[in-house]
């Protein structure tokens, strides 16, 4: 499959939440990549120093299980070992390290889906403005109107609440700043 066909629908229904990252996990990973998910996981840990905890991590025994029993059906074969989980910067690296053409040509896929789903969260974000202007709009026309039923204003409330804690963003883990840091250095005294 050319990545020319590659939809990004496809990439993005792979992309998972583990930690409160958007994540691919190796198998899905190495999938598009078109290699073996043994052939990425080798090249991955030849290359550590390329993946800090921000970049890829291995699931725990309990994420994997939840992300077992979520999935309708089972495609994850008999593992001998949790799987990795790749953050877009991970995804990007895990390409780089394969050295592969049709690696290098999707990863430009994989970046775009994480892409599109910011974009989706930022228009959560919008959405949830034009929410707490309406509910503060019947907030106030019911001050106004005494016609408005309590039962019909605590039924809306209810809904608009639902519907705020549905956009909600996962709260997002601190993560490790990109680049060379130099850590809090003193030099020793002679």
């Amino acid at each position: 499959m050319s990545a020319e066909l590659l939809p990004l629908e496809t990439i993005i229904s792979r992309i998972v939440l583990l930690r409160g990252q958007k994540v691919l996990l190796d198998a899905d990973l190495a999938a598009l990549y078109g290699v073996e998910t043994r052939r990425l996981n080798e090249q991955v840990r030849r290359n550590l120093e390329r993946f800090p905890d921000d970049f890829m991590f291995e699931a725990s025994e309990e994420e994997f299980g939840n992300l077992k029993s979520h999935s309708a059906t089972s495609s994850w074969g008999g593992r001998r070992k949790l799987p990795l989980a790749f953050t877009e910067h991970g995804a990007i690296m895990a390409a780089t390290v394969l050295k592969s053409a049709r690696a290098v040509e999707v990863s430009v896929y994989v970046v775009r889906a994480f892409v599109r789903l910011r974009e989706l969260v930022v228009s959560n974000k919008e959405l949830a403005l034009r929410l707490d202007d309406l509910d503060s709009k019947i907030e106030l026309m019911s001050m106004k109107h005494n016609a408005f039923e309590n039962n019909a204003r605590v039924q809306l409330k209810q809904i608009f609440d639902a519907i705020r804690e549905l956009m909600a963003a996962p709260e997002p883990t601190q993560k490790r700043p990109i680049g060379f840091v130099i850590p809090d250095y003193t030099p020793a005294k002679p």
